[in-house]
């Protein structure tokens, strides 16, 4: 196989490096033929990001004659060293009534919900806790996590129940006295200094590496290469970090996609030029030389949870020749918040059928506004989300949920579906012949008018507003081939790139969201 210039430079690179790769520019390819020309009997480590990253590359590296590679992710790591030793029994995830049952948290003066808006709290900063270097609690600020106004405020109020709940339920976690959670393993793990045992290690995803995975990284004796893309950096809220602007590698650059060609490309660039505006050198060039013109696999990605419903609940309405469609994830996640509310719940909490709330934190609401309520000052955007939803489709939802899942193909038919349906979060990572973007990703007319409505006392969070860039760069490059977005996202762009493409799908579209798109036919 012959390599590109700026591959062979990383193949023959010596001592710690660090990799910045564009979108679809085979850094995996890159990492197996490093792998292949180390010394013979090395002990290798591929850190992956998730499962489904590690059971594919395993399955690469096996392939190539690999078998001292060993492939793994920070929590199996941690699992094989830490939790099975230890004995602990794994949770599958704590619910806010979970975690005020268990530590026995009530209401706290004269707020009927403030039991459960400290319980929410307590999961949220043990998972910042987890998820960071430190070694101690108080050693973090997480009142400064708290965007919103009425939330901080609240946050302030009832701090030291909060900070005292999270070491308690900490605490429980340790002694055994009830299920580790994933993160709480893992942290433990990094408390320990552990000493891998590994000659070369290879860290994918850097770009949304947590501190505490970083911390065991750094502290190995390895050689240690890091690879990612920092501009697909999108895990900020779950306390991720660019470790490639952390570490002080030799940095090296993969500049060249095999995915897609110069079109796309110029999209993706005209992306991150949108962060000249808070501030930010983004001057990456991004040479495109994909030649796929198949259509096999064709994508719907939205930003959030509310579009990407609303597109399906279209697609199913009005588009009779959409007879198969897939989720990413599974199509029920989409309809639970991560703190266990169902969609149902909401429905019938805004139907005044109250005796049908199953859900034990939304049972205790009086009334639709006061869970409105409760989303904002807690900041849970899961449950507003499904709380928009209901406010929109209202009683007809069960039906139109009906009607989706009764397309839905299973994992096995995938590859049959006639559109898959997915959050950009969900599908990171992947890739399609065919993407249609959804109206709610981030534009650089909205990005001004943001940025000129910050004030002394509403800042407004640059971080944020670069991962959202990030997330538009990201959606762009998912597609292979062809490209449908929203006009107002490059209305700039040069409009004899475009072929218009109105199926009857496309005509019986009523939503005036869904309007405005132009097809982006690549040459």
């Amino acid at each position: 196989m012959r390599f590109t210039e700026e591959q062979e430079a990383i193949l023959s690179s010596t001592g710690d490096i660090k990799i910045n790769a564009v979108a679809g520019s085979g850094k995996t390819t890159v990492l197996i033929e490093y792998a292949k020309r180390q010394k013979a009997g090395s002990r290798i480590l591929y850190l992956a990001f998730n499962r489904s990253v590690r059971t594919e590359a395993q399955k690469r590296f096996m392939e190539q004659g690999l078998p001292n590679v060993d492939v793994q992710t920070a929590h199996s790591l941690a699992f094989r060293r830490i939790a099975a030793p230890l004995g602990y029994e794994i949770s599958t995830g704590y619910k806010i009534h979970d975690v005020a049952n268990l530590l026995g948290i009530t209401q706290v003066g004269r707020d009927l919900h403030s039991g459960y808006l400290i319980a929410g709290h307590v999961l949220k900063f043990s998972s910042m806790f987890c998820n960071s270097a430190k070694r101690k609690v108080q050693e973090l600020d997480y009142i400064s996590t708290v965007s919103d106004k009425n939330a901080r405020a609240a946050v302030k109020h009832f701090y030291d129940h909060i900070e005292k709940g999270t070491r308690l339920f900490l605490a429980k976690m340790d002694r055994k006295e009830i299920a580790s959670s994933h993160d709480f393993y893992l942290k433990k793990f990094q408390l320990s200094r552990p000493d891998l045992g590994y000659d070369v290690i290879l860290f994918d995803e850097g770009q949304d590496a947590s501190p505490v995975m970083l911390d065991i990284f750094m502290f190995q004796k390895a050689k240690k290469i890091i690879v990612g893309d920092v501009y697909q950096q999108i895990y900020g809220w779950r306390h991720a970090i660019n470790a490639l602007k952390q570490v002080d590698f030799t940095n090296y650059a993969l500049t060249t996609s095999f995915r897609f060609n110069m079109h796309i490309a110029d999209l993706a660039m005209e992306c991150l030029r949108w962060k000249k505006l808070l501030g930010e050198d983004a001057c990456v060039r991004i040479k495109g030389v994909g030649a796929n013109t198949k259509i096999k696999c064709r994508a719907t990605i939205a930003r959030t949870n509310l579009a990407l419903l609303k597109c399906a609940i279209d697609a199913v309405q009005h588009d009779r020749s959409m007879k198969k469609i897939y989720f990413e994830g599974n199509f029920n996640s989409y309809t639970y918040a991560a703190a266990g509310a169902s969609i149902y719940d909401v429905l019938n909490l805004y139907l005044d059928k109250k005796d049908n709330v199953r859900d034990p934190l939304i049972r205790t609401m009086s009334a639709f506004s006061e869970l409105e309520e409760y989303a904002e000052t807690s900041e849970d955007m899961e449950l507003r989300m499904l709380i928009d939803i209901v406010d929109e489709y209202g009683a007809g939802i069960p039906a139109l949920l009906h009607k989706i899942s009764s397309r839905h193909v299973n994992d096995d038919q995938r590859d049959r579906a006639d559109m898959i349906f997915s959050t950009l979060h969900r599908c990171k990572g992947m890739e399609y012949d065919s993407v249609i973007l959804t109206p709610d990703f981030m534009t650089e007319d909205r990005l001004k008018k943001l940025l000129a409505g910050g004030s002394r006392e509403r800042p407004v969070d640059r971080e944020k507003l670069s991962e959202e860039i990030n997330l538009a760069y990201v959606a762009v490059t998912r597609s292979r081939n062809f490209l449908d977005f929203p006009d107002a996202m490059f209305p700039r762009a040069d409009k004899t790139l475009f072929v218009e493409k109105r199926n009857r799908f496309r005509k019986t579209r009523k939503r005036v969201s869904h309007r405005f798109y132009l097809t982006y036919k690549m040459a």
